[in-house]
């Protein structure tokens, strides 16, 4: 009789443990797949997840929206930094573990969770997976843009950053596509920085409209290319620009070699060539 009741013990407690750590996996979000997890990438559970994480920690301050931007590798690059990693910006294996040691009791909210995710409060529109190509051909003179721009973003939707409307955004984008769209994409979110560095200087116009559509400024507001409709990819340089990224290290002016005429842009001093446009100061 004891051995039988010893038995039935035995199996409760089983039956209980089990249970907990069935009912504590349940709860405990998924972790990392085994790919990389690189700047440029949108839209995917390693992410959102990503960015849950570095936010938990206190190194992201951004949204979590699945969209591996520049604020996120800037707070994946200081991360991986302080935690005597290769701060090169790409979460691979040794990083996720780290980062996953470091977050142990790490839960992602419902505003964290992807959208497709049970109990997400964000929705499919808020996030923007953007593209990293660009097609045609770019101008040349410096920065770009155009008004009534047909695409919008959702990730531009809720930014009112540097005091900027939706307008605002919607017309950089405008003019990154009609002077960039065939450059790298880091040749993109430099003109989109032009423009920004611009706006900030008191050599030119003090709003986004002004800069862009001084008189001779840029090649595509004269030739029409300003009216385009820009992809993703314009949105998103804007985005980076806007969030601190700025590859020409505060140039306000810019031009392809090939196609420039003007004989004074060869005077301002060059910093350096990103695609096919030389970026000056």
């Amino acid at each position: 009789m004891n051995k039988r009741l010893l038995l039935i013990t035995i199996s409760l407690v089983l039956v209980l443990f089990i249970g907990l750590e069935v009912k504590h996996s349940l709860r405990t979000e998924p972790t990392f797949s085994k790919n990389e997890i690189r700047y440029g990438a949108a839209g995917t559970a390693d992410v959102y997840e990503l960015q849950g994480r570095l936010k938990y920690l206190g190194f992201y301050k951004g949204r979590v929206d699945g969209d591996f931007g520049y604020q996120t590798l800037k707070s994946l690059k200081t991360f991986q930094s302080e935690f005597g990693l290769k701060a090169d910006g790409i979460a691979g294996s040794k990083t996720k573990v780290k980062l996953w040691e470091a977050t142990k009791a790490w839960r992602a909210s419902s505003d964290e969770l992807p959208p497709w995710a049970p109990g997400s409060t964000q929705s499919a529109s808020d996030s923007n997976p953007g593209s990293n190509t660009g097609s045609s051909t770019a101008s040349s003179n410096p920065g770009g843009g155009g008004s009534t721009a047909k695409a919008t973003s959702a990730g531009m939707a809720h930014s009112t950053m540097l005091g900027m409307s939706e307008q605002d955004l919607k017309m950089m984008a405008n003019a990154v596509y009609g002077e960039a769209r065939g450059e790298p994409y880091v040749g993109q979110v430099a003109v989109a920085a032009v423009i920004l560095n611009r706006v900030k200087s008191e050599s030119f116009p003090n709003t986004v409209y002004g800069v862009i559509f001084q008189p001779r400024a840029f090649t595509a507001v004269d030739d029409g290319q300003i009216w385009l409709t820009p992809n993703e990819s314009s949105f998103r340089a804007v985005k980076d620009a806007i969030n601190g990224m700025d590859p020409t290290g505060g140039c306000l002016y810019y031009f392809n070699p090939v196609t420039a005429t003007s004989k004074w842009i060869w005077t301002r001093p060059q910093v350096k060539t990103i695609g096919k446009h030389i970026f000056c100061m």
